[in-house]
């Protein structure tokens, strides 16, 4: 596609989010593609247009089946069978007249307009127009487009899901529950920070905020987390973020690595650890004193866990590229061992747009099979006394409590270890932290602590 032309009517945020989403299509990850994008357009979008790409993009991206519905109830062409780069286009302008709040119905359509006009679908610009009209005439008669008749179909695409996993929400939550899960998954997620008490304090990094005029909430159920209370600009231009004060982390996920009760001089394995915001959260607990051997399959991911290792000040994490399934080498080595498993990533569709049409049953299925191996590899690493977490950002019990009381019935020697009060008191459950994005304001998550039986525990 070629670069924007000068002129007044072509908005650089939508042109970007429109390829974006062309790049999705194809098959990248929404996040990448637009790190690609910023990156390619250095200082051209200000902190505003990116805020609006991101919003542009993510929230098209989460609306797909909706904004479908509005081409197929408007356009004379169903939107299966449009031109993808048409689509995309159409997409991008409909969901600013549905969802943008704050961008009039002449700017949503005009600029989707030059678009076209712009980046070679100038014949289709009538199109682009009169579509986009019909549905602000629609939206003035307050007319919608008609649901699907099945329950389920109903519900998926009233909160534009695919047909399974409404199906598997309705299973699991009472229709009104299972809507309120949807209507967070299709919102963008709050940014909570945890605060590497190594190097600062809470109160601290809520000072250096405060003083460029971004207030931090305190988090009730994280003692070292913050919340932002509005939007920012890039996260690594912020007060602390180069000199290692603190780390992005929702605070699901910063309940985890305490889980497993580390303590200084202990051998900590991590068994799938990159990106390493868990394996960096165990060294700070640990006070950086001990050995943690972080695992992973990707060498590119690691490079990010020891580059934000780096920035933290943490000298105790080691690298290590190897399939976690198989680590021989390692067995009976461990104090605690860590398996934050590969997973659906359920509880986090907020944050990941393009996962609920990446996903399907059979992938879920394949990914409850590697958690199996993985969980199996990860009890011939501890050693007698030690302590093992599992924990996913997920919310699909197949591969949560079932993976444990599968593994709890091959392997009686083993027991779950109780939760803290605290976290029994907010996820009501003694053993298994078993969060959900529309009861606990947090991603989906599960976390249980595993201790081989001793002989005076029988």
């Amino acid at each position: 596609m070629s670069r924007p032309r000068s002129s007044p009517g072509v908005s650089l945020p939508r042109w970007v989010a429109w390829k974006v989403l062309q790049s999705v299509a194809a098959g990248a990850f929404a996040d990448v593609a637009l790190a690609r994008e910023f990156r390619r357009h250095g200082n051209r979008l200000s902190a505003a247009d990116r805020a609006l790409t991101m919003e542009l993009t993510y929230g098209s991206i989460r609306q797909r089946r909706l904004l479908d519905r509005w081409l197929d109830h408007c356009g004379a062409v169903p939107a299966q069978q449009q031109p993808p780069l048409l689509r995309w286009l159409l997409h991008l302008g409909l969901y600013q007249l549905l969802f943008g709040r704050h961008i009039p119905e002449a700017v949503a359509v005009s600029s989707s307009v030059e678009l076209a006009r712009a980046h070679g679908l100038g014949r289709l610009a009538a199109v682009v127009n009169g579509l986009l009209r019909a549905v602000v005439r629609c939206r003035q008669r307050q007319e919608e487009p008609p649901l699907p008749q099945p329950a389920t179909a109903r519900f998926a695409a009233r909160h534009s899901l695919p047909d399974w996993l409404a199906a598997l929400l309705l299973q699991w939550l009472a229709e009104g529950e299972a809507a309120a899960f949807a209507a967070l998954a299709n919102q963008p997620p709050h940014l909570d920070l945890r605060v590497n008490r190594l190097r600062t304090t809470v109160a601290a990094v809520q000072a250096a905020w405060a003083a460029v005029d971004q207030p931090l909430l305190p988090i009730a159920m994280a003692p070292q987390g913050l919340q932002l209370s509005q939007g920012v600009g890039a996260m690594a231009r912020q007060p602390g973020y180069s000199t290692g004060r603190w780390s992005v982390q929702d605070r699901a996920a910063q309940l985890v690595a305490p889980l497993l009760q580390p303590q200084p001089g202990q051998v900590v394995v991590d068994m799938c650890a990159a990106p390493g915001g868990k394996t960096t959260h165990v060294a700070e607990l640990m006070g950086d004193q001990g050995r943690i051997i972080a695992v992973d399959r990707s060498a590119a991911r690691l490079r990010r866990l020891q580059h934000n290792a780096r920035r933290l000040g943490l000298r105790s994490i080691q690298t290590r590229c190897a399939d976690a399934r198989t680590l021989p080498h390692l067995h009976g080595c461990a104090d605690r061992v860590l398996l934050d498993a590969p997973c659906s990533g359920l509880g986090t569709l907020a944050r990941h747009a393009c996962a609920r049409w990446r996903l399907n049953p059979a992938a879920i299925e394949e990914l409850q099979v590697l958690q199996r191996q993985l969980l199996n590899e990860a009890l011939q690493l501890v050693r007698p006394g030690g302590r093992l977490v599992y924990a996913t950002c997920t919310v699909h019990p197949g591969e949560n409590q079932a993976q444990i009381d599968a593994l709890l019935n091959q392997h009686p020697r083993w027991r779950q270890c109780p939760l803290p009060e605290p976290l029994q008191r907010l996820c009501g459950h003694g053993t298994q932290l078993r969060l959900w994005p529309q009861r606990h304001g947090c991603d989906g998550f599960f976390a249980v602590a595993l201790e081989p039986v001793t002989a005076m525990q029988t």
